[in-house]
């Protein structure tokens, strides 16, 4: 009966082995079975509970030991003495229908056959809880067509502007034949409703709504939009028409640029737009345009309904019958037609049309609401960048790649084939993908009703009895309510524990469990219920996962222990491409900044960071100058978003103060702050500071000047030091001298001495006195 084994099982025992050996990193919680711990009662049932769990199918199995389940991991099963053959397990795997080189540009080209998405359909196969892998390469190709469709207001306020166009085919013609050698140009133009209150309605400006405006007496009707050149090759053609162009006049300021936009768009045939090109759309206005629900001022209270209402005339003909188109709307429809969306008036287009081309971002069109889809793009440096969809400063002809990965949670019981695309957006090329569920068993095939196995009144399928109604048993050989057949022993987990957990009755050595308005009870022994789980804002698992006998089973994308936590990254990533700027950590789809000072989504803003100044150097260089790192590929736009403020001179006042040297040795300044509505303001000097050349000469005698007034200055100090040292010691002598003198004057027993001088003339003396002498 068994002797086949099913197509199915070569992919899937392919894997078997690296399959088991990697069961944590698929998500099997540690210590926990989540095979044998599970309600599942058939094939189909078990492969739901998780990736890893398969079924054994064979008749006998456990014939000798006790409530032996046969949903358990393969590993199990096969120590259980289940055959191979009889193993029931099967994985998501991935089928290429259609895969076409990517085109590059040469010689006769024919541009229905370009390939720029490669694959271009592939087959899905996917099992519940495990994922599916591809990759998907988009290369832009070089010299790939573009239609230019211009639409122009030609309300009154765009007199001036009308003028400046005269000769814009000319000029667009030119700068786009940089890129392409296959341009077309379109022209159109609109005013608004022609109703009260968006127009002047009274019976005089019917035929010139200007009557009694002296500062432009004379204009055209008012009309809604015109259709006026089809896309077309002949750049004559464009000014001939821009050139008859004269404006119109409304009443309010918001003009009626949307219902415009939006025939534009859906209007393919009349517009010309080609299904090969890259379709852009120039919306040239001044002033904001009316949106949904601003027709009931009007009386309008029909909705838009999307379509195309162009006459004869080309002419849109509902203008004064429905309300002006909503964002969604509009949105839809360009997405739908693969339109880029321009609002410019006086920007160089084919700068616009360069920055577009130089990205590319996937999209996804009607996935299945039960899929879960993760990308990681791998962009010209070659890094992988989980959580991506998009490649940014792309030149043409580069090749960029996409791991997807594909998750199911549940089968689809509506639909078991279903299908979603994933295209570049703005491209006509798309990967096609088709969706099949792997939930369903082999065995199933099999199956044998009113099988003398399960005693004539039951199904036998993949080695178990599905029992009629009212009977129950391994072979369907207990009645409900049979209480001759009770065996409570069969019934407890363990000694001592209550029958059924205290969660069901005991029939026919089977557990039935008891209904619960929270959920289900479940298991052998009813032991395991799927809603004791922990909760997030009061919802189970945060509804991120399935609750499984009291953990959380997360879904693809998401961790914790109530499955709060994303993994995804791309909401950290900054527009440097940087995670979370370098300053942070990724936390459940979070940053969470560690630089001190970091704040912002992405923690991209940081005046006081040690790299604050040096990561502003580079838009202050490419924004004021044209220079630096970021002139060059283009991205200086895209990057440096930042107001920036040129002064005279700096204040430094509660800011940052940077500055670097240039290449010219002058010296750049500027601050570096915060402002309260969150947005970066640089203030920057208007030139750098720069010093002439130091004069040789002039630096010798400084230094000469400067040695002796140093020694001049070091004499006359050791000169003053002298000065009064010698002072403070004559002053003490003097001090000394003077107390001497008072101390004798007033001591009663000094006597002032006396000399007395005495001339000898006694003539008796011994000798004579002769004149001098003595004889």
């Amino acid at each position: 009966m068994w002797g086949k084994p099913l197509s199915a099982r070569g992919c899937a025992w392919f894997c078997l082995t690296r399959f088991c050996g990697c069961l944590k990193s698929s998500g099997l919680p540690a210590g926990l079975n989540v095979c044998t711990s599970g309600s599942a009662a058939s094939c189909a049932e078990c492969l739901l509970i998780h990736p890893s769990c398969a079924w054994c199918a064979q008749e006998v199995f456990g014939r000798n030991q006790t409530l032996v389940s046969r949903c358990d991991l393969v590993q199990n099963l096969q120590k259980k003495n289940c055959e191979k053959r009889f193993i029931e397990f099967s994985t998501s795997h991935v089928q290429v229908l259609k895969n076409i080189p990517l085109s590059s540009k040469r010689s006769g080209f024919v541009w229905d056959r370009v390939v720029q998405v490669s694959p271009q359909k592939i087959s899905l196969s996917l099992r519940p809880g495990h994922q599916a892998q591809f990759s998907l390469q988009v290369r832009q190709v070089e010299d790939y067509p573009v239609d230019l469709y211009y639409l122009m207001d030609l309300s009154l306020s765009m007199k001036d502007d009308l003028a400046t166009i005269r000769n814009l085919g000319t000029k667009l013609a030119l700068e786009m034949g940089k890129l392409t050698s296959n341009f077309r140009l379109g022209f159109g133009s609109f005013v608004d409703k022609n109703m009260s209150p968006f127009s002047y309605t009274a019976p005089k400006y019917q035929e010139n709504p200007c009557n009694g405006f002296k500062l432009f007496p004379q204009c055209v009707p008012t009309f809604g939009f015109r259709h006026i050149l089809p896309l077309t090759d002949q750049v004559d053609r464009f000014n001939q028409e821009v050139q008859k162009q004269l404006v119109s006049r409304n009443r309010d300021a918001p003009e009626g640029g949307f219902d415009a936009i939006l025939q534009a768009a859906v209007c393919e045939d009349k517009i010309g737009w080609r299904k090969e090109a890259y379709h852009l759309l120039v919306f040239a206005t001044d002033d904001v345009p009316h949106l949904a629900l601003d027709g009931r001022l009007g009386g309008l209270v029909r909705p838009h309904d999307g379509r195309c209402h162009l006459d004869d005339q080309n002419e849109y003909s509902a203008s004064t019958k429905m309300d002006y188109p909503s964002l969604a709307l509009l949105g839809e429809k360009l997405a739908e037609n693969n339109i880029f969306l321009i609002f410019a008036v006086t920007k160089r287009h084919y700068v616009i049309y360069k920055n577009i081309r130089s990205k590319v971002e996937l999209t996804t069109s009607d996935p299945p609401e039960d899929i879960n889809l993760s990308f990681t793009a791998t962009c010209q440096d070659g890094k992988p960048l989980p959580g991506l969809r998009k490649c940014a400063d792309l030149k043409l002809g580069d090749t960029v790649s996409f791991d997807v990965s594909v998750e199911t949670r549940s089968c689809s019981s509506n639909n078991p084939k279903q299908s979603f695309t994933i295209k570049p957006v703005g491209f006509e090329d798309r990967l096609e993908v088709a969706v099949t569920y792997e939930c369903d068993c082999g065995c199933s095939q099999n199956a044998q009703t009113n099988s003398s196995i399960c005693s004539s009144i039951g199904t036998y399928t993949c080695g178990t009895c599905h029992c009629e109604p009212g009977y129950l048993g391994a072979h369907c050989e207990c009645q409900e309510g049979d209480g001759n057949s009770m065996a409570v022993s069969a019934c407890r987990e363990s000694e001592g524990k209550q029958l059924c957990s205290g969660r069901g009755e005991c029939s026919c050595n089977q557990c039935l469990c008891y209904e619960s308005e929270f959920g289900k009870f479940y298991g052998s022994f009813c032991e395991c219920d799927d809603f004791s789980c922990a909760r997030h804002k009061g919802i189970l698992c945060s509804g991120h996962g399935e609750c499984h006998c009291g953990q959380c089973k997360c879904h693809a994308g998401y961790v914790g222990d109530n499955c709060n936590c994303s993994t995804e990254t791309a909401s950290c990533i900054a527009e440097d491409g940087k995670m979370c700027s370098g300053r942070g950590q990724c936390v459940c789809g979070r940053c969470r900044c560690t630089e001190p000072g970091a704040f912002g989504d992405t923690c991209e803003k940081c005046p006081t960071c040690p790299d604050a100044c040096g990561s502003k150097r580079d838009c202050i260089e490419c924004r004021l100058f044209g220079s630096g790192r970021l002139a060059d590929n283009q991205t200086c736009q895209r990057l440096c978003k930042d107001q920036i403020l040129t002064v005279e001179s700096l204040k430094t006042d509660g800011t940052t103060l940077c500055l670097y040297k240039t290449h010219d040795d002058c010296i750049m300044k500027f601050t570096y702050s915060e402002h309260a509505s969150g947005q970066s303001v640089l203030t920057a000097l208007k030139e750098p500071e720069c010093g002439g050349g130091p004069d040789a000469l002039m630096v010798l005698l400084a230094v000469v000047g400067s040695i002796l007034l140093v020694g001049v200055v070091l004499l006359a100090v050791w000169k003053l030091v002298i000065t009064v040292h010698d002072r403070r010691e004559f002053a003490r002598f003097q001090n000394a001298r003077w107390r001497a003198r008072y101390e004798v004057a007033s001591n009663p027993l000094y006597k002032q001495p006396v000399s007395t001088h005495r001339l000898v003339t006694d003539l008796n003396m011994h000798g004579k006195f002769y004149n001098g002498g003595f004889h």
